[in-house]
């Protein structure tokens, strides 16, 4: 289930986003700190193309959905989980399931969009597999510099008629 985000919500999506596995799969590898994450926060409220999201797995939170870029006909988005808790549980393949297809059903109710994009590290074959089991096809891929070194980006893509 996604909800909206409160302001209690905010240490534990900041402690999950600096986790180092999660970290390590972003485009944005430095650790973040209150008041970056506070200037972030301020500024997705106040966009009206952004959208970001608690998911809440098995009545706890969990994770994160962010979406970017919001119009009539796509999104593009991102998340991450509270590996950690989740490893503790040993619920984290199955939160990882629900979070991707919430953000779906999501982004194609809710949000009414028909194309819903993403953008993946090549080498983050886990991501790239989940993504590939619920219909989405890489697009194409392209290089970006991530902390000053170029690595190998896939885009992809569903859009609702595949889902």
């Amino acid at each position: 289930m996604l909800r909206g985000v409160s302001d209690d919500d905010l240490p534990a999506m900041r402690r999950w986003r600096n986790h180092p596995r999660v970290r390590a799969a972003s485009f944005t590898t430095h650790e973040i700190g209150a008041a970056e994450h506070a200037r972030w926060w301020a500024a997705t409220r106040a966009d009206a193309t952004r959208r970001v999201l608690i998911y809440d797995h098995e009545g706890t939170a969990a994770g994160v959905v962010a979406y970017s870029n919001l119009s009539p006909e796509s999104a593009s988005w991102g998340f991450y989980l509270d590996l950690d808790g989740l490893e503790r549980a040993g619920t984290l393949l199955r939160a990882w399931v629900g979070l991707e297809r919430a953000a779906i059903d999501h982004a194609f109710g809710p949000l009414g969009v028909t194309a819903l994009r993403g953008e993946v590290l090549a080498r983050n074959e886990q991501v790239r597999f989940l993504h590939r089991r619920f219909g989405f096809a890489e697009v194409g891929t392209y290089q970006r510099d991530v902390d000053g070194v170029p690595h190998d980006v896939v885009a992809v893509e569903l859009r609702k008629e595949h889902t």
